[in-house]
């Protein structure tokens, strides 16, 4: 069974197409017209081991918000897609990612309850150029809405707000490959219902 798809979202606000292979080997190909963004997408992608490819246009003189809100509705639907009935997945990944003075831990489940929980201790108003930062926790509410999955990442420190925010990406990349994986051992899905 191959686990990847494509996704496209038109809207008056943003013009995106994502593809998703969640068996890959980590190749990327970003272009959201926001480098921050790119940056951070290509660190998921290349420490979960996913293929990753994404072409991006939006209404970024207004702001970035939609954009970035409506990728991450995108990224979403792809997982949603890719692990179908969830046969077999493990479904629980953690992980916890240093980058040098900052250090994040992410624990998730594909579980069909989406939930964020989203604990990073930036400062107020934090800005890298004049992308936004408090925009990744929506970016990460929309994934989580759209895929069903449970979500919990904290920062309980860091000085730079870059490391920051690349060790989250890090980390989830390695969690949900983690998640993702296909166990033989496991029949139907990981759930006594039988069902998520």
């Amino acid at each position: 069974m191959q686990r990847k798809t494509q996704v496209v979202r038109k809207t008056k606000e943003t013009d995106i197409t994502l593809l998703l292979n969640l068996d890959g080997k980590g190749i990327y190909d970003i272009k959201t017209s926001i480098p921050f963004l790119d940056h951070m997408l290509s660190l998921f992608a290349k420490h979960g081991l996913f293929d990753l490819k994404i072409k991006a246009k939006g209404d970024i003189e207004i702001d970035y918000h939609h954009t970035v809100e409506d990728i991450g509705i995108c990224l979403g639907d792809a997982l949603k897609k890719t692990l179908g009935n969830k046969t077999g997945i493990k479904r629980y990944g953690s992980a916890t990612v240093p980058m040098d003075e900052a250090i994040a831990s992410v624990s998730l489940d594909i579980s069909d309850r989406p939930y964020l929980v989203y604990k990073v201790a930036l400062p107020k108003k934090s800005k890298i150029k004049n992308f936004d930062i408090d925009i990744i926790e929506d970016f990460f509410q929309a994934v989580v809405s759209r895929s069903g999955i449970t979500l919990h990442v904290g920062v309980p420190y860091g000085r730079n707000i870059h490391h920051m925010i690349e060790a989250v990406f890090k980390a989830i990349g390695r969690a949900l490959n983690e998640a993702v994986t296909i166990d033989p051992r496991i029949k139907g899905v990981m759930s006594t219902k039988g069902k998520l």
